[in-house]
């Protein structure tokens, strides 16, 4: 199974128009925008798509769990239904940066609350600073505490902690552990200020790379998780011995023995090495610690765990397997059967994740799986991914993989302290669980079984809804994309031969929904694909030289050729299915390409503010309007059923940016006075009446940011999500339904794919 890559969209992201927005341009003219309309916003089902580094059990309140994710929010578990459901949708546009979560907190004397600590990444590429939500309905409202520096849900280091904790002796005191130099801080007032803990003497030192100039890798992980000995206090008293885990392989755990006034090195500790998890089994006295070589969560070669005796003073090497190739991570201790504790081999790719167990204290332990005779496996588990399919990957692994996978990424793993049977971990790609937990230490098998809907994450970078066929066909990063037949189920499976790293664009031809076309990334390519059955099945094309990845593709009207733009080479054209490709001229390598939905002959791109058309199937395009958006990110959209008709949305809030129309192939654009920002359009059915396709567009209208729809082709817009339903940024894809009206598909980057009916449609 492949590496998730989170880091590639942060790039993707750092290129378009995610910059805290200044002032917009004055508009042309000002229809305003009217009042959010009666809308239902559900996702359409995949089930997870990306990475959980954390999930967090309340310690005093049956079934009450939390998981977090790198840039798609925080959810809270529903035993009903056992499902998850999101806390941060209500996360807009100039704070995207807030749907990375580093690090969550549930309040174990008030179990009403909970805590956030958001940001997505330390380095230039998100613009605002970190915060630490505080909530006291369980994450159903919010307030916010803005800080002096940023946070890294998608860091390097995310996997490890938790950094936020509340003392669970006095609930007013909560304690965060920083990136980036800034040390551990602290609340007294239930998260509504923080101050730096001035007496807590070591920020961290450890970087994952110190070349990289872009700061993602380069960046101090710093404090990396806050343990407290409950023991140590009195209710309503704040605890007096806390244990803080630190970026530094010489001196990873400091101890205060006076509620936070002084610190001190841990002695006696280990060297050499980083303390990705501190956990406490208070009853026996036992501090248990899973070290690796580096920060994760992708990245470990050596790793250990070792348990601190913290009456004694006396450290032990427990390390499950001493000749580990990876870290350990993943740490949790039974609280119904002390001395019972797991670990996961978090970076443990090949062949498979691990997970250990030991019920007497690390003296002894066993594994989630172990070798018989090389190549074959011996499993305490049985895996049934019935409910989400695709986590096979549409794989035939020879011995000793197996598919689907125990895992990946396994940083996160939690036993359910009221529940000895019930266990959940992360992974990269879902998150799983199982709730006859103790039939490992009685000779069965564990049962594990996704444990992930309602948890969303995928990064959605391209929609396609033909007229016929499958209602949606996406383009994700990380699992490839999907054929949705059915928006309310989860497909069989996710694109395959090939499957792309993440597919960065799609096209159908217009009069022949059939044939679809979708490029993408992937070592060593094959890095386009072509279906006739409108996307059920796909074969590998072949390539113009130096390409290196997918760009942008687009389908002729009648699907008669192609035209693609990839990265790393010029744009190209072929007849047929990519057999042979020629370069096309008088278009720059790195120009948008989008097809005329009518003329297959047509087609269309745009780069630096110039847009080229071609008549002759890409043969040749020719320089035609200028004075468009020159900087930022540009999308744009030929109408369905009107030769010559485009739209384009785009530009940067420090130069030209709005929304535009051409209805004569681009040779001149009108600016549309009132939208004063827009970075998608897409169109859907026509409303009741109406002659002209509904246009949806994600833009900012009469000062508003939002979700926005016109029915009279522009002349009006009103705004159809509201304050509750905003995702963080919604700027890669939109496409309206053309059989349903009224139904609009929204691309998030980490709430996955989700749309939006007319209430009561």
């Amino acid at each position: 199974m492949r590496r998730t890559r989170k880091l590639l969209l942060g790039l993707a992201l750092a290129a378009g128009l995610l910059t805290a927005a200044p002032p917009a341009q004055p508009a042309d003219a000002a229809p305003v925008a009217t009042p959010a309309t009666a809308y239902t916003w559900k996702n359409v089902r995949i089930d997870g798509g990306g990475f959980v580094p954390g999930i967090v059990f309340n310690r005093t309140e049956k079934n009450l769990a939390y998981a977090r994710t790198d840039i798609g929010g925080a959810y809270r578990w529903q035993q009903a239904t056992k499902t998850w459901t999101p806390l941060l949708d209500h996360i807009g546009w100039d704070d995207w940066g807030h749907t990375g979560v580093v690090s969550l907190a549930s309040d174990s004397v008030d179990p009403a609350r909970v805590y956030a600590a958001v940001g997505t990444y330390t380095n230039a590429w998100d613009p605002g600073n970190g915060a630490v939500l505080r909530s006291t309905d369980r994450g159903t409202t919010w307030r916010r505490a803005v800080l002096p520096f940023k946070l890294g849900g998608n860091m390097p280091g995310r996997g490890m902690g938790e950094r936020l904790a509340v003392d669970p002796n006095r609930n007013s005191v909560l304690y965060l552990g920083a990136p980036s130099g800034n040390g551990l801080w602290r609340s007294t007032d239930a998260g509504a200020t923080w101050s730096r803990v001035t007496a807590f003497p070591n920020p961290g030192n450890y970087v994952q790379d110190p070349s990289d100039t872009s700061g993602y890798a380069s960046d101090n992980q710093g404090i990396v998780w806050v343990t407290f000995d409950e023991t140590t206090g009195t209710r309503g008293n704040a605890t007096r011995t806390i244990y803080v885990g630190v970026a530094d392989k010489a001196n990873s755990v400091y101890r205060s023995t006076d509620a936070g006034a002084t610190w001190a090195r841990l002695p006696g500790q280990p060297t050499g090495l980083l303390a990705h998890k501190g956990v406490l089994d208070s009853v026996n006295g036992h501090l248990y610690l899973a070290y690796s070589d580096t920060g994760g969560p992708y990245d470990g070669g050596k790793g250990a765990v070792w348990r601190y005796a913290t009456r004694t003073g006396t450290w032990q090497d427990i390390t499950p397997d001493p000749q580990a190739y990876y870290g350990f991570s993943g740490l949790s201790a039974d609280r119904q059967k002390p001395g019972t504790v797991m670990v996961t081999g978090y970076s443990s790719w090949w062949p498979d994740t691990q997970i250990f167990r030991t019920t007497d204290s690390g003296a002894t332990w066993t594994r989630a799986w172990e070798y018989t005779s090389y190549p074959n496996r011996s499993n305490r588990y049985t895996m049934d991914v019935s409910s989400a399919p695709w986590l096979t990957w549409g794989t035939y692994p020879s011995p000793p993989e197996q598919t689907p996978k125990l895992g990946w990424m396994t940083e996160a793993l939690e036993i359910d302290p009221f529940d000895s049977n019930r266990m959940m971990y992360g992974t990269g790609a879902t998150v799983y669980g199982t709730e006859n937990l103790s039939q490992w230490d009685s000779g069965g098998k564990v049962t594990i079984k996704p444990m992930v809907q309602g948890l969303e994450e995928t990064a959605v970078n391209d929609l396609a809804s033909p007229a016929s066929g499958a209602p949606l066909i996406s383009a994700l990063g990380d699992i490839g994309g999907f054929r949705h037949t059915d928006i309310t189920k989860v497909p069989a499976m996710m694109f395959t031969s090939p499957n792309f790293t993440s597919t960065t664009s799609l096209d159908h031809a217009e009069k022949n929904p059939d044939t679809v076309v979708r490029v993408g990334n992937l070592d060593g390519g094959p890095r386009i694909a072509f279906s006739t059955d409108n996307g059920a099945n796909w074969w590998a094309g072949q390539e113009p030289p130096g390409v290196s990845g997918g760009g942008t593709v687009a389908a002729a009207a009648d699907g008669s050729r192609f035209v693609w733009s990839p990265d790393g080479a010029a744009v190209h054209t072929t007849a047929g299915f990519g057999g042979s490709w020629t370069a096309s001229r008088g278009i720059p390598a790195g120009a948008t390409v989008e097809a005329d939905r009518v003329d297959p002959r047509r087609f269309y791109g745009f780069k630096g503010g110039t847009f080229y058309v071609s008549t002759d199937g890409g043969v040749s395009f020719t320089a035609r309007a200028t004075g468009l958006p020159a900087t930022g990110s540009v999308r744009f959209q030929a109408v369905p059923g009107r030769s010559g008709d485009i739209w384009l949305a785009g530009g940067s809030p420090t130069g030209t940016y709005g929304l535009w129309r051409s209805t004569d192939s681009g040779a001149t654009f009108t600016r549309l006075g009132g939208v004063e920002q827009a970075d998608t359009i897409g169109f859907g059915k026509a409303a009741p009446g109406a002659a002209y396709p509904a246009l949806y567009s994600s833009a900012k209208v009469g000062g508003v940011r939002g979700i926005f729809r016109s029915t009279d082709a522009g002349a009006s817009w009103v705004r159809i999500n509201d304050d509750a339903h905003q995702w963080g940024w919604t700027g890669a894809a939109i496409t309206g339904d053309p059989r349903v009206y009224g139904r609009v598909y929204v691309a998030t980057n980490g709430r996955g794919i989700v749309y939006g009916d007319t209430t009561g449609s």
